[in-house]
């Protein structure tokens, strides 16, 4: 975590709340925050996120769920987006993110996907929950087996999906990711 609110332990990880952080770290997430504040008024949830690499602001972005009718519209996601676009690669390596809350299983298994280094966050996910924004029935879902999730998940086709798998297999010019 990359900015004091208030010297607390959060008792879902453990994690005490660092206060040794940079003025760097501390600008870009009053980025990611304002963005969280002004983006309410523009119909957005109250999530903001910030990427940097090498101590330049790369992208912003902000939850544009319901303005976008998206739900996959989360700060972070937009913000990935909007740095892939800048930077024209999808690999974020050597990237951080100021996010103005803690990632949810979507955004965190992004970022994970595109590479970021690192992580900060300010609020955390029991703050979400706090305001409804609750990703624990998605945590509970992923250690559950497939038949008991809320979700009913077929598996068919195995066999004829396989031909893609092949295909790229022995693509010689595939770009691996």
């Amino acid at each position: 975590m990359c900015v004091k609110i208030m010297n607390v332990i959060d008792k879902q990880n453990g994690l005490p709340e660092r206060s040794d952080i940079s003025a760097d770290d501390r600008r870009f997430m009053q980025m990611a925050i304002d963005l969280s504040i002004e983006n309410i008024d523009s119909g957005g949830g109250p999530f903001g996120a910030v990427i940097v690499r090498d101590g330049r602001v790369v992208a912003r972005g902000a939850n544009r769920v319901v303005p976008n009718n998206d739900p996959t519209a989360h700060a972070e996601v937009m913000a990935i987006r909007n740095a892939c676009r800048e930077l024209a690669t999808f690999d974020l390596t050597g990237c951080t993110v100021y996010s103005s809350c803690e990632p949810c299983p979507m955004c965190l298994s992004a970022l994970y996907w595109a590479g970021i280094e690192r992580i900060c966050y300010a609020n955390t996910k029991r703050d979400a929950a706090a305001i409804d924004f609750d990703d624990s029935f998605i945590y509970d879902q992923l250690r559950l087996d497939y038949d008991r999730r809320s979700i009913h998940c077929e598996h068919f086709m195995r066999d004829e999906a396989m031909a893609a798998f092949r295909k790229w297999e022995d693509k010689s010019d595939k770009v691996e990711y």
